[in-house]
């Protein structure tokens, strides 16, 4: 057990006087990560430097609408019906990853049909990237003191300012179990097992996170302004079904529906 270090702040530097936050450097740097990957093996991927300039783009672009979309709809909905405009001030923080998987989704089957590429060989590539941007995202929310884990006395734990009890560390267990391990391993696979069908990766990807973040959920606290649903699932659990399911369908398609 140990006391939230008072030095840690969520802004990472500033800038004219203007403040650099860590959550938007995680964004940053995940997106500055995909791009040297996929720059480094554009022939695997069947891109060329103009489709990977124009994937990049339109990802960037539906990571934080589908984010923030997915925040207002999934989260918070009653808020920002009757404070609409409150939907464009980002910088107050309000980012879902389901929301953002989703415009990746869409995204990524518009981009493969245009440009005629197999959606599962761009889908693996952005699952090899994501868990990055998720590692670094989860750190911030942890710098940031948000989705913070439930109470306990569990030995690992932290006590934040203002509270006179401990609680888990929701998010350094899903910066590691979503992000840092998926990551690593998803990188072994692409480099070291090169038959495997496409979509594999992508289906790893989509199961582990679903079922870590449904299992996590259990030790992070629900969200304050939705609680549990069925007085059992947080929002969060019942949003990964759907991947889950996602995931499974394509490990099936992928193994045993081959043609």
């Amino acid at each position: 057990m140990f006391v939230y270090p008072e030095f840690l702040s969520p802004v990472a530097f500033e800038v004219f006087g203007f403040a650099i936050r860590w959550y938007s450097l995680s964004y940053i740097l995940g997106f500055i990560f995909f791009y040297i990957f996929a720059s480094t093996h554009l022939n695997h991927f069947n891109l060329d430097k103009k489709k990977l300039d124009d994937l990049f783009f339109y990802l960037f672009l539906s990571v934080v609408i589908g984010g923030r979309l997915g925040y207002v709809f999934f989260y918070n909905f009653s808020f920002y019906l009757t404070n609409p405009l409150d939907i464009f001030k980002v910088w107050q923080g309000g980012m879902s990853f389901h929301g953002a998987l989703l415009g990746v989704i869409i995204t990524t089957i518009l981009f493969a049909k245009i440009k005629s590429i197999k959606l599962f060989l761009i889908a693996d590539l952005l699952s090899i990237s994501a868990p990055l941007g998720i590692f670094l995202g989860r750190l911030s929310n942890f710098l940031n003191q948000e989705l913070v884990g439930r109470q306990t006395d569990f030995f690992i734990s932290i006590q934040y300012s203002g509270e006179e009890f401990y609680r888990h560390l929701s998010q350094i267990y899903e910066a590691i179990f979503e992000g840092f391990i998926p990551f690593i391993i998803l990188l072994i696979i692409f480099k070291f097992f090169k038959n495997l069908p496409k979509g594999i990766i992508t289906s790893i990807f989509l199961i582990n996170y679903a079922t870590v973040r449904f299992l996590i959920e259990y030790l992070r606290e629900p969200d304050f302004q939705i609680g549990l649903i069925f007085n059992l699932f947080t929002q969060g659990q019942i949003l990964s079904f759907p991947i889950l399911i996602i995931g499974l369908v394509i490990l099936y398609t992928c193994l045993f529906n081959k043609k």
